[in-house]
């Protein structure tokens, strides 16, 4: 099969190309790439708070969330007692992948319903919790973290524990009771949101994440940032996608369209879809996950799945996203 009749979504990329402003940035940034970047992206943190309302000493960059989930796994497994960190499971595969590399313990609360069981987390925080990790909307399972149920849990939760909220997905949230964290900030200093440029943005390639917190742990997160972290191609690039924002949010817009139209077709073909948020869907199929990703392969569309419990599959072209339905119509999938 030739590498252009294959659909990528596996990987909850942007099927589109950046906008036409942020490829020139990019190549406008490319012959200075002889030369280091910042120290610090100042001017890209700058622009970042600007954008959220918020002062500059709120705002670390880092290489992509990822790469900011390091550095607070980082001051968790620094000193003489180590922390443990707290996440729900299913979530970002991430989240123990980075923690085992640093050696730090982590411990998982079950889903409940493909959704973060806050009652169970807040219960679950014992003296050596130091870090709990939110995905909302949640990866793989799509389903937000509501507003509510985020104001209960951070009200149990010790002021201590430094709560992340990973919102890297929430841009694509159109339920008005999905949580905002940018907005609960100002009432919890242990509170961290974390948003991306890979996204909503399209940029994955270039690596531009970001953490919005209180000045003090901001300053920690800063701290453990290596120098000339951020090429300035990427900062180049993340500057001219904030200046490009409506064309951006019309782009978001075609993708919760298709979204919706994929969760109905599958929920229509049999397939017990919840309810997601992010640019994703999610078919929990059991142990029939493998012969479902087997037979997108074939048809010329890459998932991802997750042995024994379900697919992912990124809201991609609506070519790509017809492929993803042909499956589910055809196949055994309707006995979720």
């Amino acid at each position: 099969m030739s590498e252009q009749r294959i659909h990528r979504a596996d990987a909850n990329e942007s099927p589109d190309p950046p906008a036409p402003a942020v490829l020139d940035a990019i190549v406008g940034a490319a012959d200075r790439v002889n030369r280091y970047p910042q120290v610090y992206p100042t001017a890209l943190a700058e622009a970042i708070a600007a954008y959220h309302r918020v002062a500059a000493d709120q705002v670390a960059v880092g290489a992509g969330a990822a790469g900011l989930i390091q550095q607070m796994l980082h001051l968790v497994a620094r000193g003489r007692r180590r922390g443990e960190v707290l996440i729900a499971w299913r979530s970002f595969e991430g989240y123990p992948v980075v923690a085992a590399g640093m050696g730090v313990p982590v411990r998982r609360v079950p889903l409940r319903n493909h959704a973060h069981d806050l009652a169970a987390m807040a219960k679950a925080v014992r003296r050596r919790t130091k870090l709990i990790f939110l995905c909302s909307p949640n990866n793989p399972t799509g389903v937000p973290i509501r507003q509510d149920d985020l104001d209960r849990f951070l009200a149990r939760v010790p002021r201590r524990v430094f709560v992340v909220l990973d919102e890297v997905y929430r841009d694509f949230a159109s339920d008005p009771a999905t949580a905002d964290g940018l907005a609960t900030l100002p009432g919890h200093a242990n509170l961290i949101v974390l948003r991306s440029f890979s996204k909503s943005y399209g940029l994955a390639g270039l690596r531009v994440g970001y953490a919005v917190g209180h000045p003090g742990p901001i300053a920690a997160l800063r701290g453990v940032t290596m120098p000339f972290l951020v090429p300035e191609t990427a900062q180049a690039a993340a500057l001219a996608a904030l200046a490009a924002e409506p064309e951006y949010a019309a782009r978001r817009r075609a993708v919760v369209a298709e979204r919706d139209r994929v969760t109905a077709a599958l929920r229509a073909a049999g397939v017990a879809v919840p309810a997601s948020e992010g640019n994703f869907v999610w078919l929990p199929l059991g142990d029939r996950t493998a012969g479902f990703a087997a037979d997108c392969r074939a048809r010329g569309l890459l998932v991802h799945a997750f042995p024994g419990e379900g697919v992912r599959v990124t809201v991609g072209s609506p070519e790509g996203n017809d492929l993803l339905l042909e499956v589910a119509r055809s196949g055994d999938v309707a006995r979720t």
